[in-house]
């Protein structure tokens, strides 16, 4: 299992009025741990006021810069958002995790490939290191992005898109869609809607020559986008997509409906991590695997716990559990018993659950 080191914070650079980028000194010993891939997330870990808090934030660096940089987009009312971008100062120390996440395709320099990426606001993060990796290492690579934001000031890492655009002029194109800020141009105005995607794919972006698209940015976007892409024979397979976050209403209506159905069920869980198990009875359909072994003192991977990162995966090696949940997971993975343990609830008399596998 991935554990926390402590990482001294390099720099902080501001990149717009409420987002800023922070650097992070590896050290050499740690340099191989915390190798990473275009498209990949750091997990964060403090304490704001006396409470842990933990947060995954997007490498927005390119692995082949042999640089850590995430991207933290201040959000009202965000704990770690908030101190990140007002207290946080260069030289401070935190708390992070090995880079994790499968938003990546591998690199092929061998292969000639046409790439398109969609994002919104702080979703440029991710986007933007997989596109600096793919137009470096491959050589003949071409990206497109279309990018949604609020107005031209608010636009995170614009400076640096524009330098890879000056850089790929021939391979790299950026369309910049305003929702608050009215352009000369009515397509760039406004989020990305079925209409705009039509005019996309008709007549900028041709579907046959199109290898693999990205989409980050908030669920609405990304399942428009998706079933867009499915209803005009888009392979599933070259969709790859990272969420935000998800809407709970409902995951929170299955929950409830979960409880009653195992409403005085009671469960023997045990929980392999380290080589180590632990036992405790817990009741069915109540609590997720991940929050039912912390409060029995289980010291756990965790980070989004909103079924997004996969930060919590494991294997059930017996026994049962309703998964509300799988954005983080391959359907492969699911298929061989692995479950996000954040939004899985037990619904067996007994559940083994493995972090090791």
């Amino acid at each position: 299992m991935k554990r926390f080191h402590k990482l001294k914070v390099a720099n902080i650079e501001k990149n717009t009025e409420d987002c800023s980028l922070i650097s992070f000194e590896v050290p050499s010993e740690l340099q191989k741990e915390f190798d990473y891939i275009q498209g990949q997330y750091l997990t964060l870990k403090t304490e704001i006021n006396g409470e842990e808090v933990r947060r995954s934030y997007s490498l927005c660096s390119s692995p082949l810069d042999k640089e850590w940089q995430v991207g933290i987009k201040k959000i009202e009312g965000g704990k770690f958002s908030t101190f990140a971008n007002d207290v946080l100062k260069a030289g401070d120390f935190l708390e992070v995790m090995p880079p994790d996440g499968k938003f990546y395709v591998e690199v092929d320099s061998n292969q000639k490939r046409n790439y398109v990426a969609f994002a919104a606001g702080s979703g440029v993060t991710p986007i933007a290191s997989i596109i600096k990796t793919h137009l470096t290492a491959e050589l003949n690579a071409t990206f497109k992005l279309f990018f949604v934001n609020q107005k031209a000031s608010s636009i995170i890492l614009k400076e640096e898109l524009e330098a890879l655009k000056n850089r790929f002029m021939d391979r790299f194109e950026i369309f910049y869609f305003l929702t608050k800020q009215k352009r000369n141009i009515p397509f760039l105005n406004g989020r990305i809607d079925k209409e705009k995607l039509e005019i996309i794919f008709k007549a900028i972006c041709d579907t046959t020559n199109i290898d693999h698209y990205f989409i980050c940015g908030p669920e609405a976007m990304i399942l428009l986008i998706e079933d867009h892409l499915k209803g005009i024979g888009v392979a599933k397979e070259k969709i790859h997509f990272e969420l935000f976050g998800t809407d709970s209403k409902g995951t929170d209506e299955k929950r409830e409906k979960i409880a009653k159905t195992f409403k005085g069920k009671t469960c023997d869980m045990t929980i392999i991590e380290g080589g180590k198990q632990q036992t405790f009875k817990v009741e069915q359909g109540t609590g997720n695997v991940l929050d039912l072994a912390l409060n029995n003192a289980a010291d756990l991977p965790f980070a989004c716990k909103g079924g997004v990162c996969a930060t919590c995966r494991a294997k059930v090696v017996e026994g049962e559990v309703e998964m509300l949940l799988s954005y983080g997971l391959e359907p492969d993975e699911i298929e061989n018993g692995y479950i996000l343990t954040c939004s899985s609830i037990p619904t067996s008399e007994k559940l083994v659950v493995d972090f090791d596998s």
